[in-house]
């Protein structure tokens, strides 16, 4: 049986720009690209190609990780052409691998399409900057953009901390240190603990995944830095409720009252299918805190940010119904999609039914033969 190779593979997703790459036993190597999976024409993969292609990329370190707990991460790079977020894990008694690419290149505000209004915030000496979405929706990508203007135009220390670090910022007008969660530092709570004795401006912190975490990001706005950070939510809205959900009961009051002061903006995003071009495009939705959404959020009214986000375009607000719609009516995104991945998927429904047109499914199948890729 011919093997399969690693590098064959990793060649055929940066050649056709894929995002991910599956590996899993009894199965063809699979690409994620423009948001659809695509089997490789290669062979099933079996345990022994499992076990070697999980080698072939998992330092010591992770392949020890892996034997222990069942499951590691890291990231590498793939020579000059792309770096990669590897997730390895035990499925079924076999390993299975994801490989997410992260592009080289750093992206400009134009390029992936956010808000103008974010270039002014972030010129903020202090604050909390929150970005949400689900998993794969960009984050990643438009935190890096907005690190990346800061490091270009402002003389700033940036200390990022990222489980792992995807994009390396090289230090231009700021200086840039990144901290690799599990090799730098053990955890994102230690982390930000010990961040505030390095005299940072502005801090990144990957994910809040604790309460812990949270805390510190918080306190870290409050006394005085701008603070950048990632949640799982849809909506601004959800994500105020989140934060505050983290905390007990006792706590909840005030954590309003921290929240209401320390936040600048939250910017939750979904990633989506274009149909006129190739490739994805983000749907964003915008909350800005004014004095007024200051007030809602400390008097627990969080169910009426949505109708303030409507009404306040002129500082820069949008919903995401209304990005996605706008994104349809252009012609860039399918209804489906916009369905999919919109707030209402009800009344985004009847708005196309009233302009006449239907909603329908596609179904995607296809194989990219990655040998003559390669």
């Amino acid at each position: 049986m011919s093997t399969v190779q690693i590098d064959r593979l990793l060649d055929t997703v940066v050649k056709l720009g894929a995002s991910d790459l599956h590996c899993t036993v009894g199965r063809q190597p699979t690409i994620r690209h423009h948001g659809h999976l695509k089997n490789l024409a290669t062979k099933v993969l079996e345990s022994d190609d499992m076990v070697s292609l999980m080698k072939a990329v998992t330092p010591e370190r992770n392949q020890q990780e892996l034997q222990e707990e069942g499951g590691t991460d890291f990231g590498f790079a793939y020579g000059d052409a792309a770096r990669f977020r590897v997730s390895v894990f035990r499925q079924r008694g076999d390993i299975a691998m994801v490989l997410r690419q992260i592009p080289n290149r750093l992206l400009s505000f134009e390029q992936i399409g956010l808000p103008e209004i974010c270039r002014d915030l972030i010129r903020r000496p202090r604050g909390l900057f929150l970005v949400t979405g689900p998993t794969g929706s960009g984050k990643t990508t438009s935190l890096a953009t907005m690190i990346d203007y800061i490091n270009a135009n402002l003389d700033r220390h940036i200390v990022t901390m990222e489980d792992p670090i995807e994009y390396y910022h090289k230090h231009k007008k700021a200086i840039v240190n990144q901290r690799e969660v599990g090799s730098d530092v053990p955890s994102f709570s230690e982390a930000l603990r010990r961040v505030l004795r390095s005299d940072p401006d502005c801090i990144l912190v990957g994910e809040m995944r604790d309460l812990e975490t949270i805390e510190a990001a918080i306190r870290a706005a409050e006394t005085g830095h701008l603070v950048f950070a990632t949640l799982h939510t849809t909506g601004a809205a959800k994500t105020i409720d989140r934060i505050v959900d983290a905390f007990p009961v006792t706590q909840q009051n005030q954590v309003r009252v921290q929240l209401s002061t320390a936040l600048i903006c939250v910017l939750s995003q979904v990633l989506l299918s274009r149909i006129d071009t190739a490739g994805m495009v983000a749907g964003y939705e915008f909350l800005v805190v004014t004095p007024a959404i200051a007030n809602l959020i400390r008097e627990n009214k969080t169910f009426r940010i949505d109708s303030m986000i409507q009404t306040g375009k002129k500082f820069g607000m949008q919903l995401l119904d209304d990005h996605l719609w706008s994104l349809y009516s252009r012609g860039m995104i399918s209804a489906e999609e916009m369905i999919d991945k919109g707030k209402n998927p009800a009344d985004l429904t009847d708005k196309v039914h009233r302009i006449g047109k239907t909603v329908g499914r596609i179904e995607w199948d296809e194989d990219v033969d990655a040998s003559r890729e390669s």
